[in-house]
């Protein structure tokens, strides 16, 4: 999951306010339009009234194509107020880890290497250190699937996990931690699988396969498959379209759990996994920010 920062080679940014609706829309239209492992979008809150949207990209982009969307989505008065401007290089997860404190999920407490003297012994501490990629563990889609993670863990044990856009690979080193069984991570930023494979390894997590890849159709992901529990979190549109390849690669009576949704976009994620069969188990809500659990053999949502 993004989580609201720009990708690792973004060198420019087109920023746009407007209110709640009318930012979702423009997001929603530039997110489905550019292919996700070149254009980043972020959508976030400033204020109760005014919502920000910014598209990041290492290339420069074509300012008339995006004005002329945003006018598509939102009108001519939000599109004249587009802006344009360079990104500045630096770390971004190092920036957004100053001063953050440890955060405890269940059994899961996620810190950087500065707070490893403050797990209790008896939680399963994760270390994600500051790098160039996704999941500190304080944003509420993260903190919603580690909840999912737990809520997995009252069932048994399963077989086999797949972590879709493992991003620092927090998930999969919960799963495994967990779990003490096989995970399978994937992204399709080739900086984002170094650094989880390099937190797997200083989280005494070894066994993680960390695959790098487009999608949930690699030949690598089906033939660790099927699993029985499955993460994605990501954005809604890249959810819609793995809603097949991942429905395929879910084992009999396993679970698929779905983040990186604002609540808003919950109908529009369970339309697209209701057609591949499944059926909404839970869901849980942080921060605005929506987790589902979806299984094939579900019976009544609660």
């Amino acid at each position: 999951m993004l989580e609201g920062l720009p990708p690792n080679d973004a060198t420019h940014v087109m920023r746009v306010a407007a209110p709640r609706r009318e930012a979702q829309r423009i997001a929603d239209l530039i997110s489905e339009t550019f292919d996700p492992a070149e254009v980043a979008v972020a959508n976030f809150e400033r204020t109760d009234a005014e919502w920000v949207v910014e598209v990041y990209a290492g290339a420069a982009f074509d300012a008339e194509r995006l004005q002329e969307m945003v006018e598509i989505a939102a009108g001519p008065e939000l599109a004249a107020g587009v802006t344009f401007g360079d990104v500045e290089q630096k770390d971004w997860v190092a920036a957004s880890l100053e001063g953050l404190a440890p955060v405890k999920v269940g059994p899961f407490v996620v810190h950087g290497a500065h707070d490893r003297g403050r797990v209790p012994g008896h939680c399963i501490g994760i270390e994600i250190e500051a790098a160039l990629a996704f999941g500190t563990g304080h944003h509420g889609t993260t903190q919603g699937c580690l909840c999912a993670i737990v809520d997995a863990a009252r069932r048994g044990r399963p077989a086999r996990v797949l972590d879709v856009g493992t991003g620092t690979g927090v998930l999969a080193i919960a799963a495994a931690r967990q779990f003490h069984t096989r995970v399978v991570g994937s992204d399709i930023d080739a900086v984002a699988v170094r650094t989880a494979r390099a937190n797997a390894r200083a989280n005494q997590a070894p066994g993680i396969l960390m695959v790098h890849a487009a999608g949930a159709g690699a030949r690598t992901l089906g033939e660790k498959g099927p699993y029985d529990l499955i993460l994605a979190n990501i954005l809604l549109p890249p959810l819609k379209r793995l809603a097949r390849p991942l429905r395929r690669l879910l084992a009999p009576g396993g679970r698929i759990v779905l983040s990186g949704l604002l609540s808003a976009q919950v109908p529009a994620a369970l339309a697209a996994y209701r057609s591949q069969g499944l059926r909404l188990v839970s869901q849980r809500h942080m921060e605005g920010w929506a987790t589902l659990t979806l299984a094939a053999d579900a019976g009544r949502p609660r």
